[in-house]
């Protein structure tokens, strides 16, 4: 998953680096910190998010280093006392992590992000989309003042500084401040939204469609473990996974026009790829008492193919569904977040 270097002379480095990547991989120079934290978004904040992390660690400093990618996952809504285990197992977030990391292998981060504030069972993320309502269903998305990228570049700071702050204070003797080489300048940013976590995904969505196309200079971002800005935040991005995703009211899916034509026309003036997996299961896609969600899965998925046919192969989009052959519930619901193919 290394990047790779453009120019001939950083050849070596590069070089070196990937080798790095591949003892990283038994471990030799990289371990792994996983925890749960809980964080404002601002300074100041009421609100706490709970997060679990699970992110690469140098094995001699002990301190967080530039992964390949980050991946962001937004939880849905809280659903408890079903007595089933699959869904009390795959509704833990520390979970979520360890199946995310088991999909995309070592070298990544894993964010998995529960809402600050629950209305029962309903999340509300009402910091990422100021439209919501007391259910946490959004009436629009609207990218004025790219209020999802701005709270998620801000929350992942807050996280990666009390992971720091954690892991310090595990550190008995002195050691080295100074990371590993690594290829990995400037790492993809991977975004999966589950059930309701999918609003999230929508507006980062529209907040990508509507903003100003910036090519970063070799010297930018240079060792970002994390994103620090909206521009470096929404340029990283390279995949978008919705996994079963729906509400109670529309807007489960982008079904806006003029967002996916912008969308591609981004993608080419940036000329990198970006790429749309729709995962679902029979619980949403063939719900009788919501055939909206269905609907609008679909005509995502239209909008997306005709201007996948224009972009030059840069902008892709793939449909998967989970558990056809069986009845709706709401175990496949929770089990897809295991079973989905992100290949």
């Amino acid at each position: 998953m290394a990047s790779s270097v453009a120019t001939s002379d950083a050849s070596d480095l590069c070089y070196s680096g990937l080798l790095l990547n591949l003892l990283w991989s038994k471990s030799t120079f990289m371990d792994r910190w996983s925890g749960i934290l809980k964080v404002p978004l601002f300074k100041g904040s009421r609100g706490l998010y709970k997060v679990a992390a699970s992110l690469c660690i140098s094995s001699s400093s002990q301190i967080p280093i530039v992964p390949s990618m980050n991946a962001i996952f937004f939880n849905g809504d809280r659903v408890k006392g079903t007595g089933n285990p699959v869904i009390e197992r795959l509704s833990d977030l520390e979970k979520i992590g360890e199946i995310m990391v088991s999909k995309l292998g070592e070298n990544v981060n894993v964010w998995v992000i529960e809402a600050s504030k629950f209305n029962g069972p309903f999340a509300v993320y009402k910091d990422f989309i100021p439209s919501v309502n007391k259910w946490g269903e959004p009436t629009s998305y609207d990218p004025t003042g790219f209020p999802a990228s701005n709270s998620l570049v801000s929350l992942l700071s807050s996280c990666l500084t009390e992971a720091k702050n954690i892991l310090s204070s595990k550190v008995v003797e002195p050691i080295s401040t100074e990371p590993p080489i690594s290829c990995f300048s400037q790492p993809k940013t991977y975004l999966f939204g589950f059930s309701k976590g999918g609003t999230i995904i929508n507006q980062l969505v529209t907040e990508l469609a509507f903003s100003q196309v910036t090519i970063p200079s070799h010297s930018q971002n240079k060792n970002e473990i994390i994103p620090t800005s909206k521009e470096t935040l929404l340029n990283s991005v390279t995949e978008i996974h919705y996994i079963d995703v729906g509400l109670n009211s529309n807007g489960a899916y982008i079904n806006d026009q003029n967002v996916i034509e912008k969308i591609s026309k981004r993608v080419l003036e940036v000329g990198l790829r970006l790429r749309f997996v729709l995962h679902g299961t029979p619980r949403q896609w063939r719900d009788s008492m919501r055939v909206w969600i269905g609907n609008e899965k679909d005509t995502m998925i239209r909008l997306l193919n005709d201007v996948c046919k224009k972009s030059d192969e840069k902008l892709m989009v793939c449909e998967r569904f989970y558990f056809a052959n069986n009845h709706a519930n709401m175990q496949m619901h929770f089990e897809v977040i295991e079973k989905m193919d992100i290949s």
